[in-house]
């Protein structure tokens, strides 16, 4: 087994140190959710956690970590009687992102729970980590339905499996961590607001802090166990210390005056539901107890605000993450009451993060395996097209984002789980059965008894129970929903260029970006403007940085339409070959003119009928205006074999047809 990195040998970071060590403290408090670009030590400190975490007392044997002074009564390998147990370290565990559904839950023996009514049962990750740490690395991109059974076991502290009539339940209360890289996606505001705490960290710019993580890196690189034995001290320090908060932490009392200004901090940041006060309370007493007090101030108020609520308060995906501090102060002082002019401890935590328990050091992020932070991919914000020509105009702002109706891919894909179109996948509802390839997940019951039905005879049946071999057993086949790709292809030249009608354009595809990410689709961008065309954003998970390339769009130039379809039909052919099961889905934002070049209109309808000839569903979206239209939209969206929408259809409530018409034309 490898030797973790010490956790007080990370550099900087006191934040996200002390978010882990208050949930270390108090466990109520409901994890930490870790957003930063890679290479921040995120994976490093949380791991290195576990380490400094008392040690569980568990009953012997017990494959699910029933605590010995209170068993679970409804424990599979119970019942458990009350009694001494053993001792053993705290687990991390951790779930990675392709994990199947009965690694996470468990797996049920089907075969012997038909042939003997007997409940063979496997554990999972969510047993393994009862009364430890659940560690998920790019949570962000956990699949919808393993999001679904974490939220129902972090709402229930239990796990239940159910197959076909037969139920296993046990317990399942853990620490759940996550860590995600922004760029690649957001994650769904059910799992987000599950995480009792979020911390946002960054690469160090200081030179000093930057030498001081490589010289840190490559020493425990070159001797895991010397560096480790090295910094042994400390962390027994820093465990001895989370044990005396625990100890400590039912003496903490929380005063009226601080659960007002916790209520109204919530009330004036605008959070949904109670959970974030409930958080803040929790958050604020574990502060105190870290600090070595027993009465909750001001300033463990204002730290719980900093670390529970900036995730709570986003509206939408695009809302940048964080609090107005000045806000926050402004509040804090309205609702103080007279408890707050106690001395504060000057050992405690105070409003930069606490020092988390950490040996002096120079302040500086440890980096996961590379050192320092790595520039966005596709850096730069705006695109750069040669030849852009003359009156190049600043980027307009976007309209306000309305609703949208679903565009659909038409047909039956097989893609990744999402929200968009039809698909077969393995959560849905059923509509028939196969036999299982490799391992039986959903199994079904009447096609399965229909199999084995004949053979009984033959098989020797004498009594009730039914012979069923392995050859009888059928997998269920589901219908669901699919995420795909939604490639982007934006007209920016100078024929756009109007301030009040790129706005218009800009809020349109700002809607269907939203839409995107409620139905967990991958994104692309392509613009075209001058003589070119540029790849503005490669395909990504990540909504928000296409509606930042969104934002510093500019415009002006020629119309090089087919260079901006021809750019999209490469970028398509490129994704096959990465993900072939994502089926695309191209929305082209144009007025349909085309300028530039030797017969740019024809170019432009014979790079159109590549995207028919591959099959590839599109919608183009018509931005005309003015009292002659001349239609050009129109007739390219025959030559691309979609349809077309004007910007006033593309509302929720006059888009009702759009779906249907698409499927129509693709028939």
């Amino acid at each position: 087994m490898s030797t973790p990195f010490p956790f007080t040998a990370v550099v900087g970071q006191d934040d996200l140190r002390l978010a882990l060590l208050l949930n270390a403290v108090s466990p109520a408090v409901g994890g930490v959710l870790v957003r930063g670009e890679k290479g921040t030590a995120k994976s490093t400190a949380v791991r290195a956690l576990s380490a400094l975490l008392p040690e569980v007392e568990v009953v012997a044997g017990c494959r699910f970590s029933c605590d010995p002074s209170a068993p679970d009564p409804s424990c599979p390998d119970g019942p458990h009687e009350s009694g001494n147990g053993v001792r053993r370290p705290s687990r991390m565990v951790e779930l990675p992102v392709g994990a199947s559904e009965d690694r996470l839950v468990g797996a049920l023996d089907i075969e012997r729970a038909l042939a003997e009514g007997v409940k063979a049962f496997e554990p999972g990750l969510l047993a393994d980590a009862h009364r430890g740490i659940l560690y998920v690395d790019e949570v962000n991109l956990l699949h919808d339905h393993l999001v679904d059974l974490l939220l129902d076991a972090a709402a229930m502290g239990a796990s239940y499996v159910e197959r076909e009539g037969v139920s296993v339940r046990h317990a399942s209360k853990f620490l759940l961590v996550g860590t995600m890289n922004p760029e690649e996606g957001e994650l769904r505001p059910q799992l987000l607001d599950r995480f009792g705490l979020t911390v946002e960290v960054a690469a160090s710019r200081e030179p000093d802090q930057r030498v001081e993580v490589v010289r840190r890196r490559l020493a425990y690189d070159d001797d895991p166990a010397g560096f480790t034995a090295r910094w042994a001290d400390e962390e027994t320090a820093v465990r001895q210390r989370v044990v005396a908060a625990r100890e400590l932490l039912p003496s903490v009392r929380l005063g009226d005056p601080a659960l007002r200004q916790i209520a109204a901090t919530c009330a004036a940041f605008e959070v949904d539901g109670m959970r974030a006060d409930i958080v803040m309370a929790r958050t604020a007493t574990a502060l105190a107890a870290w600090a070595g007090r027993t009465d909750v101030l001001a300033e463990d108020v204002r730290q719980a605000a900093l670390l529970a609520l900036p995730h709570r308060r986003r509206r939408n995906p695009f809302d940048a993450p964080g609090l107005d501090e000045d806000k926050l102060d402004e509040t804090l002082e309205e609702f103080s009451g007279p408890e707050d002019d106690d001395e504060p401890d000057p050992d405690g935590p105070g409003d930069g993060g606490g020092d988390g328990g950490q040996p002096p050091s120079s302040d500086g992020p440890q980096a996961d395996g590379d050192s320092g932070a790595q520039p966005e991919a596709g850096e730069g914000g705006e695109p750069q097209a040669s030849g852009a020509g003359s009156g190049e105009q600043s980027a307009a702002r976007a309209s306000e984002p309305f609703r949208t109706k679903v565009l659909s891919v038409p047909g039956l894909g097989e893609g990744a789980a999402g929200r968009r179109s039809r698909a077969r996948t393995e959560h849905g509802r059923t509509t028939g059965a196969r036999r299982p390839r490799g391992a039986l997940t959903k199994l079904h019951l009447a096609a399965t008894v229909q199999a084995a039905a004949p053979h009984q005879r033959a098989r020797g049946r004498s009594g009730r129970g039914l012979v069923v071999r392995r050859d009888d057993l059928r997998q269920a086949t589901r219908e669901g929903r699919e995420g795909n790709l939604v490639l982007f292809v934006v007209d920016a030249s100078g024929s756009m260029a109007a301030r009040q009608r790129m706005s218009a354009v800009k809020g349109a595809v700002l809607s269907l970006l939203l839409d995107a990410y409620q139905r967990r689709d991958k994104v692309g961008l392509v613009t075209f403007r001058g003589s070119a065309a540029e790849v503005a954003l490669p395909p990504t998970s990540s909504v928000d940085a296409a509606a930042a390339r969104l934002e510093t769009l500019p415009t002006g130039g020629r119309t090089p339409l087919a260079a901006g379809l021809l750019r999209a039909h490469e970028v398509l052919r490129v994704e096959r070959l990465r993900d072939p099961a994502r089926r695309a889905l191209v929305v082209l934002v144009t007025d349909g003119r085309a300028t530039g070049g030797p017969e740019p209109v024809a170019l432009a309808g014979r790079a159109a009928r590549l995207f028919a000839a591959d099959g590839v569903a599109s919608v183009v979206v018509d931005c005309e205006s003015g009292p002659v239209r001349l239609g050009l939209a129109g007739q390219l969206a025959g030559e691309l074999g979609g349809t077309a929408v004007t910007l006033d259809e593309l509302r929720a409530d006059s888009i009702a047809g759009l779906v249907k018409d698409v499927q129509r034309r693709a028939a």
